[in-house]
């Protein structure tokens, strides 16, 4: 039977690379660089082609043709909390507010 290792015992030992380098994750060399392939190549035989494919797909929300652009205004206390005191999607209640006070104006 394995003893786990106490915390009194040394750190434990690190295989040797064939690469440059001692450890279990060397320094990439520029050879290694140089035969590096993209994943899309590797993945399927590595894993199937299902998988790759699931692995590959970007993650996070699907971009809009809409989107939004982060920016910093500043308001009075006063009306900020009045904006959140009307709840969940006070933000989006007040773009739209500002797009009809902009289209308004342009008519």
């Amino acid at each position: 039977m394995k003893r786990k290792p106490s915390k009194s015992d040394p750190a434990p030992r690190r295989r040797r690379s064939g690469r440059s380098g001692t450890g279990v994750n060397p320094e990439w060399t520029e050879t290694d660089f140089a035969q590096a392939k993209p994943a899309a190549e590797v993945l399927p035989d590595l894993v199937g082609s299902e998988r790759a494919e699931r692995l590959l797909r970007p993650r996070g929300r699907p971009k809009t043709g809409n989107a939004r652009t982060l920016i910093s205004l500043r308001l009075p206390p006063d009306t900020l909390a009045r904006w959140k005191a009307t709840g969940p999607g006070w933000q989006t209640r007040m773009a739209d507010l500002l797009g009809r006070a902009v289209r308004h104006r342009a008519a």
